[in-house]
């Protein structure tokens, strides 16, 4: 009997240990995949140095990476990281975007979904230290639908408001229950997005970011105007340079 359980005990030990054996095998398999390799001075030596764009896909055959990360094998010898959110992929671009005559490394990572949002980042690594300089934040906007089928939005940054006439869309907004003959149902903000678009630009004769947000009514397809905000970076923070509203007609929707 003893000889048994002494049988049976090492049975569930060896078929426990091969468990666990194959859980760390199926781990090993997502393995890190280079996205971008380039060779860029971005320390302010004038010398090459290698950043890497990295990740992990989700799963084999999966287009979505679960892991982004930044590397850079500088001249130095040694190597600097960055993690960065998941994404879909990822973009990098080198310019000097806070005007201390060394490249910067700015990224984009698309995260999916029908609002077409990204990720941006942006870091230095001047002197051989990696900093995160970041990316301005969007705007602040206050908005909400208004009787008589118009919208109103208010830039916080620039104290601007401006009024949207959606007759257009009146009879889409009395089917779906927002207006009730032309009289707002319940107070109802619309939908701000953070940036679907962040890129670089010459904004007032420098190297700049140009920020775009889409503002959508009824739903998130529902495009009521896109707000375009001019950055450059000043004295160690990003300033708001200039803004930009326009309105999309239903017809464009």
């Amino acid at each position: 009997m003893k000889k048994e359980l002494l049988f049976a005990f090492a049975a569930f030990f060896f078929m426990s240990l091969s468990a666990i054996t194959g859980v760390y095998a199926g781990e090993q398999e997502q393995k890190t995949v280079t996205l971008s390799k380039d060779k860029v001075d971005v320390t302010g030596d004038n010398k090459a140095d290698t950043i890497y764009i990295k990740g992990v896909y989700y799963e084999e055959g999966a287009s979505f990476l679960k892991e982004i990360s930044l590397e850079v094998k500088a001249s130095d010898g040694n190597t600097y990281n960055a993690k960065l959110e998941g994404g879909y992929e990822p973009q990098i671009q080198f310019e000097d975007l806070n005007r201390d005559s060394i490249k910067d490394m700015y990224i984009s990572i698309p995260t999916g979904g029908s609002g077409g949002l990204s990720n941006f980042y942006l870091y230095t690594l001047k002197d051989l230290k990696m900093v995160d300089l970041s990316v301005p934040d969007p705007l602040v906007i206050n908005s909400q639908f208004e009787n008589g089928y118009k919208a109103n939005i208010s830039i916080q940054d620039t104290k601007q408001s401006y009024t949207f006439d959606l007759r257009d869309r009146s009879e889409e907004y009395e089917r779906l229950g927002l207006y009730v003959n032309g009289k707002l149902s319940e107070p109802t903000e619309l939908m701000v997005n953070p940036y679907s678009t962040l890129k670089i630009i010459p904004v007032e004769g420098e190297k700049g970011l140009m920020g775009i947000q889409r503002i959508s009514g009824a739903y998130n397809a529902d495009t009521i105007a896109f707000v375009e905000s001019f950055w450059l970076y000043e004295d160690g923070i990003w300033n708001l340079k200039d803004t930009k509203v326009m309105k999309m007609n239903s017809r464009k929707r």
